[in-house]
């Protein structure tokens, strides 16, 4: 992995010029830029969810077939939910839900609803807390194991895919989806639909570079989002892309 040739390398300048610094030959503070360059290249992929620094994350298909998929973050929620899972239905396009375990518990009927009709349920943890990714192990573990546990007695499965909160990784998370043996799923187009409310803005966004094999980053938090959703759907279909449920886009299992 990169990350291991960054500490390798990083290990070795460092101590060939631990052993210049003593020798007199350099100033103490040259002993410090490889230490930079490893924390900058490690803040670098911690925020880059397609880095693949610290998880290995799916971000796309490598397909040259004309397919995509829809996802939605954060939800279950009664506000927009119900309206995206109307258009989906109208359209009888699946899509994906990465759901927060404390929503879930809060609207068990419908998550059973989003997974009745057809749509997968991934792990988006628990909390979704500011500071998750400050958590220590042990405590993701916890948050990721309650989440799933959560959906599973909504829905009688236990999630397979999990998407990291804000898409930051990190050497705690990894310990944390090692353990219960997850998937961890990105996005290759990402809408922004949490700050862009400007319609026509976010349609322009999602829409102007749309290759084979992308998946989709919305959330059905926004009220934008379900506003474009039928325009979407349609161009995507009247320009040939095939729109899959993001487990068979990828060719990976849903559920544990």
């Amino acid at each position: 992995m990169l990350r291991d040739w960054v500490t390798y390398l990083g290990l070795l300048v460092f101590f060939v010029l631990l052993y210049q610094y003593r020798m007199g030959y350099i100033p103490f503070w040259i002993l410090l830029v490889p230490l930079a360059v490893v924390t900058g290249f490690s803040a670098w992929g911690a925020s880059r969810v397609n880095s693949n620094y610290f998880i290995k994350t799916l971000c796309r298909a490598d397909t040259k077939e004309k397919a995509v998929a829809l996802s939605f973050d954060d939800g279950p929620v009664q506000q927009y939910t119900p309206k995206i899972l109307d258009i989906l239905r109208q359209h009888q396009v699946p899509a994906a839900f990465f759901c927060i375990g404390q929503r879930v518990a809060a609207e068990p009927e419908l998550l059973r609803r989003i997974h009745a009709e057809g749509h997968l349920v991934g792990n988006h943890s628990y909390s979704h807390h500011t500071l998750f990714d400050l958590y220590p192990t042990f405590k993701m573990k916890a948050d990721l194991q309650k989440a799933n546990e959560e959906i599973a007695r909504a829905i009688g499965e236990t999630p397979k895919l999990f998407r990291p909160p804000y898409g930051v990784t990190n050497p705690m998370l990894a310990k944390a989806v090692a353990k219960f043996d997850l998937i961890s799923v990105g996005w290759s187009i990402r809408s922004l639909d949490t700050m862009i409310k400007d319609e026509d803005e976010l349609f322009e966004r999602v829409t102007k570079n749309i290759k084979a094999g992308d998946i989709f980053l919305f959330h059905d938090t926004c009220e934008a989002t379900a506003n474009i959703l039928p325009a979407l759907i349609k161009k995507l279909q009247r320009e040939g892309f095939a729109i899959k449920r993001i487990d068979e886009l990828l060719n990976i299992p849903a559920y544990a």
